[in-house]
This record gives C-alpha cells, sequence and structure tokens, in this order.
C-alpha cells in the first residue's frame, strides 16, 4: 500500500553518490505544549536508507562543532544546551508563550574536503538544518534567518498539505532544487519558484526531510587549508 502511495506522488530514488549524501537534520515532536519540556534531537546521516551515525564514531565527530538553537515567535533566540548519546544528540527547552517556534542548527565549523577523485573539488562545508513546534493554536509562521547560507520557512501548514519558502543568505531562492526524503530509500526532487517557494501535497501520515544544496564559488582558506568553493545544505525535517 505504501508504494502504491509513494508511485501517486512520483517519486524516485536518489540518484546522487553516496559520499554526498550525508546530512544533519533535527527531529522534535511538530507539536508542543506550554510549560513543558519540549525535545530536540540532531542526527547525522542519510535519512531515506535508515543511515544514522554514531555520535562517537569518525563521520559524526567532524559534524560535532554546531550551534543548536531555539526561537520564539517574536524572534527571542535561545542557544540549547546538548548531551550525546548513542546515535544523536539531545537538548530540551520549555515553551512560554504560544506560537510557532523554529529550532536552527548552524554549523560552518568543519575541516576542508578534498573530493578532486570524485570530480568535486576541494570545498568548504556548511550545514544548516530546521525544525518547528507549532505551540497552541496561533498558525504562525516559522522565521528564517541564515545570513551565511540557506535556510527553509514554513508559511503555512494544513492537513496534506505545507508551504515552505527557502532562502539564500536571507534573501528569496528562485528556481532551487528540492530533495525531499521518506524512508525505504524513495526520493523526489521538485524545484521552487519565482519566488523561492514551494507547495506540497503530502498524501500520506509518515515523517520528511527536506534538503536544499548550494555552492558558493568563492575560494579561501579555512584554518589555513584553501578551498575552492563553499558548499552549503540546508535539512528540514517534519512529521505530517
Amino acid at each position: 500500500m505504501m508504494k502504491k502511495l509513494l508511485f501517486t506522488f512520483t517519486t524516485c530514488l536518489l540518484s546522487i553518490s553516496t559520499v554526498f549524501a550525508h546530512y544533519l537534520w533535527v527531529e522534535t515532536n511538530p507539536t508542543g505544549i506550554l510549560g513543558q519540556p519540549q525535545e530536540v534531537r540532531v542526527y547525522f546521516g542519510e535519512y531515506t536508507y535508515g543511515v544514522i551515525e554514531d555520535t562517537e564514531g569518525t563521520a559524526f565527530a567532524k559534524m560535532k562543532d554546531f550551534s543548536l538553537w531555539v526561537v520564539d515567535a517574536t524572534g527571542k533566540k535561545t542557544l540549547l544546551n546538548t548531551t550525546a548519546k548513542e546515535d544523536h544528540f539531545i537538548a530540551t527547552f520549555t515553551p512560554q508563550s504560544e506560537g510557532v517556534y523554529t529550532v536552527t542548527l548552524d554549523n560552518d565549523k568543519i575541516d576542508v574536503i578534498d573530493y578532486t577523485q570524485y570530480d568535486f573539488g576541494i570545498f568548504k562545508t556548511h550545514y544548516h538544518s530546521v525544525a518547528t513546534i507549532q505551540v497552541g493554536d496561533a498558525n504562525d509562521s516559522s522565521i528564517a534567518n541564515n545570513k551565511k547560507g540557506l535556510s527553509i520557512k514554513k508559511l503555512s501548514a494544513e492537513k496534506g498539505k505545507v508551504v515552505l519558502q527557502v532562502f539564500y543568505k536571507n534573501e528569496v531562492l528562485p528556481k532551487a532544487e528540492v530533495s525531499i526524503f521518506v524512508a525505504d530509500q524513495w526520493s523526489k526532487k521538485m524545484e521552487t519558484d519565482e519566488k523561492g517557494m514551494l507547495k506540497l501535497d503530502l498524501p500520506w501520515d509518515t515523517q520528511y526531510v527536506l534538503e536544499v544544496n548550494k555552492k558558493e564559488e568563492v575560494p579561501g582558506k579555512y584554518k589555513e587549508v584553501p578551498y575552492e568553493f563553499i558548499w552549503h545544505c540546508v535539512t528540514y525535517h517534519f512529521n505530517q
């Protein structure tokens, strides 16, 4: 039954090489309650393939220098402290007002990678990840703020539908390719419109991870190691 639904959604297998497919993403309950602790989890791997790296493993060790924040509906930003578990980092916060809370992860403190053997070049990576939490009935949009790279904003959501907008350095990003991942090795590619917007129909109840990538063709140095460009990646995890 799931496969039939996926075919109606015109999904296709992701065609990117697995050496580039790992990414960071943030998971949390999409609904919060005033005055009650809200759990936030950070993962590194490939969601659609069920690959989740151990926090003490070599792969995740290179990604640990991230910052995790929660932003309330008024724009108040709070840094979250994280604790390492077996295959994720965990943090908690307690909502104090109603509205949409935006959880953001940012990490541009990653060593330069040389992928010339894969014809990809030498680059510095900048990861950004987003998740949203609805507290109470106020149906606000989420907050997108990443002046150095990519971000994703939730404009509206209802049963079976979501409207998103993609930004690059806080400017809308038109015609951006968006990869949509679900479980069981299925994915779909779509494109934002001229206003950076993407309207998704969500025909089944499951978890989704969206990913957008962009090359910034500006060379530089990080920790005295030269790179040819910056590879930006943003992910957005949500439940239907």
